[in-house]
C-alpha cells in the first residue's frame, strides 16, 4: 500500500493567514510552488499517495488564522495521511540570517528522524545553510496532527542569497524534500 503524504503549502494567497515577504517574494507563492512540485514528484512514484492543502494558487483555507490552521490539520487527519509536511519560508529583521530548518513536536520521534533526513537532503540539493532540526511543540500543525509531522522552513525570504535560491530553484527545494523522504524510508530513487 502506498505511503500517504499530506503536503500543506503554508499560508493563504490573501485574506487570513498570509505569509512573510522579502526581496520581492511572497511566502504563500513560494510555498504553493514548492509544494506543487513535491506533489508532482510523489504522484509519479507508485510508493506514495499524495494530497495538498491548496489545490490552486488562489485556494484560501479558513476565515481566520485559527480556522486556516485547523482546516489544514483536519484535511490530513480525516484522509488519514501517514505523514504531514508543512512547507514555509522564513523571515528575520536581520537580513544576514539565512538557512534551512525543520520544526517538529518532540525529539526521539519519527517526526524528528524524518526532519533530519529532509533537512540534510534540502541542504545537499540547493546549498542552503543547515540550521538544524528544532523543537516547537506550540505550533498548531505539529500539535494537532494525528501522524508524524514536520514544518519545513525552506530558507529566508529576507536574505538575498536565500531569496535568490527560492526564486530561481523552487523545484530544487521540492527535489530535496523528496530525496529526504526516499532516504528516510530507505527507498532507492526510481
Amino acid at each position: 500500500m502506498a505511503i500517504r503524504i499530506f503536503i500543506d503549502q503554508g499560508h493563504n494567497p490573501s485574506g487570513p493567514n498570509t505569509g512573510a515577504q522579502g526581496n520581492g517574494l511572497l511566502e504563500q507563492d513560494v510555498n504553493f510552488l514548492v509544494g506543487s512540485y513535491l506533489a508532482d514528484l510523489l504522484a509519479q512514484d507508485p510508493r506514495f499517495d499524495v494530497r495538498v492543502s491548496r489545490g490552486t494558487p488562489e485556494t484560501i483555507l479558513g476565515t481566520s488564522n485559527a480556522t486556516s490552521l485547523a482546516e489544514r490539520v483536519n484535511l490530513a487527519n480525516s484522509w488519514p495521511a501517514d505523514y504531514f509536511l508543512s512547507i514555509h519560508c522564513n523571515a528575520n529583521t536581520n537580513p544576514a540570517i539565512n538557512g534551512t530548518e525543520v520544526y517538529v513536536y518532540a525529539q526521539y520521534t519519527q517526526s524528528y528522524w524524518l526532519a533530519e533526513h529532509i533537512l540534510k537532503a534540502i541542504v545537499a540539493q540547493v546549498g542552503t545553510r543547515d540550521n538544524g532540526v528544532r523543537l516547537n511543540p506550540a505550533l498548531y500543525v505539529l500539535r494537532r496532527t494525528d501522524m508524524p509531522a514536520a514544518l519545513i522552513e525552506l530558507a529566508y525570504l529576507t536574505n538575498a542569497g536565500d531569496a535568490e535560491k527560492l526564486r530561481d530553484d523552487p523545484y530544487g527545494f521540492a527535489q530535496g524534500i523528496y530525496n529526504g523522504l526516499l532516504s528516510y524510508f530507505g527507498f532507492a530513487p526510481l
